[in-house]
């Protein structure tokens, strides 16, 4: 990792810092998932920062945002897009959606139905949209932060587990602190803060560290140690479903990727602790559990294992 690598992410986490003050450690797993070509689910209260974390973000690399709010009626053609007749020319022309972007914050994705989930989340996964038969590559870099509240359950649509794996990690901001929330009231005093950020790394930049993510080293005993942990989440007794390969890959490019950010060229077992929660927490389903309380029971059911299961030397 060169010191100029190092320099853009510490910029990049300031420059997002100076508007959700006192969130630091979700602002590095907002980062590590950036930088790691993954895209972010944060399960919260209204009100606590998540638009404001969407656009520092968008802010601080000059690209374009989009701003989703889900709702019931939503199709996926008003994500997507759709083609419109021109009578003129007698010809359809495509008329992009808003998923067409490099940031985009999708608002209680919950609110929505399945069938536009799927295909938002599909548009994730695949980063092209398919339309009339044409299939339309997406912007890149192409980052999703999308929303739901865990306290409100009339007339949403839980995402199912097939559609939660598209996310690289799941997290929530939560309350700040009584001194930081003394200092937001200072920073809003003139206005909104993120109106104010200027961007500190260009597109081309971003691209670059992305590359870097995937030449961090991994020791093949942190290999084992991230397939010891997934194992143990598919023989538990306390989950009726493991994690799936997808997020075995996952979570190995979100070590590389934390390593990076850390400001090193290869990876440590403390990676793999730091992430484990926040990476496979959304992937499983607790035996006996509702669904309300599943993911604070996911974390302590995993926590449980990340203290039981050797640590590599």
């Amino acid at each position: 990792m060169t010191s100029d690598s190092a320099a853009l992410i510490q910029s990049l986490e300031e420059n997002i810092g100076r508007v959700l003050l006192g969130k630091e450690e979700v602002i590095r797993l907002a980062v590590v998932a950036l930088l790691a070509e993954g895209h972010v689910l944060i399960e919260d209260a209204p009100g606590v920062g998540k638009t404001s974390l969407a656009k520092a973000i968008a802010h601080s690399f000059n690209c374009q945002f989009s701003r989703l709010q889900c709702t019931p009626d939503m199709l996926p053609s008003d994500i997507l897009g759709s083609s419109i007749f021109l009578p003129n020319k007698g010809e359809f022309e495509f008329r992009a959606g808003p998923i067409f972007t490099n940031v985009l914050l999708a608002d209680e994705i919950n609110r929505t139905t399945p069938r536009t989930q799927s295909a938002l989340l599909e548009a994730m996964m695949e980063h092209q949209v398919s339309v009339d038969g044409k299939t339309y590559p997406l912007s890149k870099p192409f980052f999703v932060l999308a929303t739901q509240n865990p306290f409100e359950f009339e007339g949403t649509y839980p995402l199912p587990e097939n559609q939660l794996d598209r996310f690289l990690l799941c997290t929530e901001i939560g309350y700040p602190s009584r001194e930081a929330e003394r200092r937001v009231f200072t920073s809003h005093r003139s206005g909104e803060p993120v109106e104010k950020l200027n961007s500190v790394l260009s597109t081309e930049q971003l691209s670059g560290l992305q590359q870097q993510v995937r030449e961090v080293k991994v020791d093949e005993s942190i290999s084992d140690y991230i397939l010891d942990l997934i194992e143990a989440t598919r023989k538990s007794r306390e989950l009726s479903l493991g994690v799936s390969t997808r997020g075995a890959l996952t979570m190995y490019r979100a070590v590389q990727s934390l390593a990076l950010v850390e400001g090193r060229d290869f990876a440590i077992p403390d990676d793999v602790k730091r992430l484990a929660s926040p990476v496979f927490a959304h992937r499983v389903i607790c035996s006996g559990v509702i669904r309300e309380s599943q993911r604070n029971r996911a974390r302590i059911i995993i926590q449980q294992m990340i203290d039981t299961i050797p640590v590599p030397n």
